[in-house]
């Protein structure tokens, strides 16, 4: 790429981003302002440690979009083990923060490789889906992909971070999208399924239920003159029971205290608003205060009370809701699904396959995250810490969100000249 032609990226999707991250600045500032303030540009301030971030970001919008695009497809098996490696020796010299080894601290500045991860494990799965052998209707290449996609999210539970490892869920849709067949995908909720009714019935019970429907299944089929396997059935019926028990050991040895609250919570063994529901419940007040219009800038009670823990990070989509009301919400909403459908559509019109998948795991990504984090600060879905990509603060998840969004326009621009 020898000239900067703005001519051939996607404006819109960036007039969206820099529209997000400025709204991000602006509601950070709100949500950790306090009276012996004195300058956005403070590096001691949360604000000012943002904006150094977003002036990082910035050099790294420079260099990547005067990359040459097949770097990223060459270097992507690197960068994969590179984050593989530093999320082991997480174990060994990563900082303990909020009860989770997910931080490495190198002075003033702290990095959370989680972050890396999430892109280095969407180049790399592009790459491997990109290779024309694979083929994902071959159980070796559907081992691998789920290889891939696991490793991550293992070290990860095991820091322990539950939540972030989730979000490499978000990687299944574009494997879908690449041929994967869909009984994997239903075989995929059973285990889930299994995993809650477990959490909910314990073991025995779980195990119990579990035998009767697949009894009723298998009779149904025969009765139906279905061609099934026996076999088939009962290594389905294993896997499941090793979900469950599996499920019983991570709950009550791997998770922390924190994460089996929150579970019990959500699953209708706890209530409590005072105490492990207590963030939902403050978050949810201070949107219904913000009505239609919003209390104004630096105006929300909740917001100035300090009534919601973590308001700057995960919870931030609270003062945007208290402070800029509904339209204020539906705005940042609608600048989302811009974004992700935009990049979607656009991804679609990529002749190479590694450009094309890999922006379909950008989309997927971005859109886990928005969908989450908003439906933990309106109560739809349980507490477990993923930020607002661009918007919540946090040094990582800006630099490497907006590392992922520029390689997507790289790729974008590059589609013109392949076309």
């Amino acid at each position: 790429m020898n000239s900067l032609n703005t001519l051939k990226y996607d404006l819109i999707s960036i007039i969206s981003y820099c529209l997000l991250v400025t709204f991000g600045i602006i509601n950070i500032h709100s949500s950790s302002f306090n009276e012996s303030f004195t300058s956005i540009f403070d590096s001691s301030t949360i604000v000012g440690k943002q904006i150094i971030f977003l002036i990082i970001s910035s050099v790294t919008f420079v260099i990547i979009i005067f990359t040459k695009n097949n770097v990223f497809d060459r270097i992507s098996p690197l960068l994969y083990f590179a984050s593989i490696i530093l999320l082991l020796s997480l174990f060994i010299f990563g900082v303990e923060r909020g009860g989770a080894k997910s931080w490495y601290l190198i002075g003033p500045i702290s990095f959370q490789p989680t972050e890396l991860a999430k892109l280095s494990t969407a180049l790399f799965l592009a790459k491997f889906l990109s290779i024309i052998q694979t083929d994902l209707n071959k159980t070796r290449d559907i081992l691998i992909v789920g290889v891939i996609i696991l490793i991550p999210i293992i070290l990860i539970t095991f820091q322990p971070d539950p939540g972030s490892a989730l979000v490499f869920l978000a990687f299944i849709f574009p494997v879908l999208r690449e041929g994967l067949d869909l009984r994997f995908f239903y075989f995929g909720l059973i285990i889930i399924s299994t995993l809650i009714l477990t959490l909910i019935l314990g073991v025995s019970k779980s195990i119990t239920t579990l035998s009767i429907l697949f009894l009723i299944l298998y009779i149904y089929n025969r009765r139906k003159k279905f061609k099934t396997s026996i076999l088939r059935y009962l290594l389905s019926f294993i896997i499941l029971v090793g979900v469950s028990f599996s499920t019983n050991y991570l709950f009550e040895n791997i998770l922390e205290q924190r994460h089996r609250d929150r579970i019990n919570l959500i699953i209708g063994k706890e209530v409590d608003d005072r105490g492990i529901g207590y963030n939902t419940n403050q978050s949810k007040i201070a949107i219904s205060n913000g009505g239609l219009f919003g209390a104004g800038f630096l105006q929300g009670t909740q917001t100035k009370g300090n009534f919601v823990p973590r308001q700057h990070t995960d919870y931030i989509f609270s003062t945007i809701g208290e402070e800029w009301g509904f339209i204020g919400s539906l705005i940042t909403i609608l600048f989302f699904m811009l974004l992700i459908i935009r990049i979607s559509l656009r991804a679609d019109r990529q002749v190479n396959h590694f450009k094309r998948i890999y922006c379909h795991c950008f989309a997927s990504l971005l859109f886990f995250h928005f969908f989450v984090n908003v439906g933990m600060s309106i109560g739809l879905v349980p507490s477990i810490g993923i930020p607002l990509p661009f918007i919540s603060y946090g040094g990582s998840s800006l630099l490497m969100f907006s590392v992922m969004f520029f390689i997507y326009l790289n790729f974008d621009s590059s589609r013109l000249k392949e076309d």
